[in-house]
C-alpha cells in the first residue's frame, strides 16, 4: 500500500481465481517454509494482516465456475483456521477480515456477452444474495473471535449507482471500489493506533538528501533509528518487573 511507502514492508498475495480451500494449500506451506513467519517469538512478526475471501467461494453450484464453490460452513471454518494460524505466528498481530463485495448479476451477464457473444451463459454464476450470506458469516466470525471486520458487501451498497461506480464487471472492483477498500482498511488500522503519519520512514525523504553528499542523510537516518530502538528497549526494561 502506497500509504505506508518507506515505512513498512507490505506483502500482497492476490491470487487469480483462488478460493479459500485452494489458498490454504498454499498458505500453510508458506509459513512453514519461511522461518521468520513461523514462530510467535520471531524478531519481526507481521504487524497486521487483512484476509479478503468469499467472492469465489460463493459461486453457485450448477453454474459456470462451480469448481470454485466452497460451502458456506466450510468457508467460515477455513477463515477460522487461517486466523488461528496467523495468531499462532504472532499473537499480537492485527487480523482484519474483509467480506466479499456485492454482485451485480446483470453486470456479470453483460460482461459475459461482451467476451463470448452469443455463446455467453444465460444465468450468472454468482448472485448478490449468496454473496451476502458469505459476508454475514465473515462478519459473525470476526465478532466471535474479537477481530475487526470490514463489511464490504454492505458498505458498497450504501452508495447510489454502486453497481457501475464500484464494480467493473459486476464483481471486480473499479478504481473507486479499490479506493473505498483502502479507506476502510486505513480506518481500521487507525483505530488500532497503526497511524501511517506516526510511523518512521525507513529511508530519508529525497528532499533531505544532498546530492553532493548523499551518504550524510542515510547516516543520520540510521542514527535516528538506532536512538529510537534504544529508547524503546529502555522503556520495556523499565516497565518489566
Amino acid at each position: 500500500m502506497s500509504w505506508f511507502v518507506d515505512m513498512v514492508d507490505t506483502t500482497l498475495d492476490g491470487l487469480c481465481s483462488f478460493y479459500i480451500s485452494f489458498f490454504l494449500s498454499y498458505f500453510f506451506p508458506l509459513f512453514h517454509e519461511n522461518p521468520h513467519l513461523s514462530f510467535p517469538d520471531c524478531a519481526n512478526p507481521p504487524v497486521a494482516t487483512t484476509v479478503f475471501f468469499g467472492a469465489n467461494d460463493a459461486v453457485l453450484l450448477g453454474r459456470n465456475n462451480e469448481r470454485q464453490h466452497v460451502p458456506v460452513e466450510e468457508y467460515k471454518e477455513n477463515l477460522r483456521r487461517m486466523v488461528h494460524h496467523l495468531k499462532k505466528c504472532s499473537p499480537t498481530m492485527l487480523v482484519v477480515l474483509i467480506t466479499p463485495p456485492p454482485v451485480d448479476e446483470e453486470g456479470r451477464l453483460e460482461y459475459a456477452r461482451s467476451v463470448f457473444g452469443d455463446k455467453a451463459v444465460k444465468l450468472p454464476e454468482r448472485t448478490n444474495e449468496m454473496a451476502g450470506i458469505y459476508a454475514k458469516q465473515c462478519v459473525e466470525l470476526a465478532k466471535e473471535l474479537g477481530l475487526p471486520s470490514i463489511d464490504l458487501w454492505s458498505k458498497i451498497q450504501e452508495a447510489e449507482e454502486w453497481r457501475k461506480k464500484f464494480l467493473s464487471d459486476g464483481l471486480h472492483l473499479t478504481e473507486e471500489g479499490n479506493a473505498l477498500v483502502h479507506h476502510e482498511v486505513v480506518g481500521v488500522f487507525d483505530e488500532a493506533s497503526l497511524y501511517a503519519s506516526a510511523m518512521p520512514h525507513d529511508f530519508p525523504h529525497h528532499s533531505e538528501i544532498d546530492w553532493k553528499n548523499p551518504s550524510k542523510a542515510f547516516q543520520l537516518q540510521c542514527a535516528q533509528q538506532q536512538t529510537s530502538a534504544l529508547s524503546q528497549l529502555n522503556e520495556v526494561c523499565y516497565m518489566d518487573p
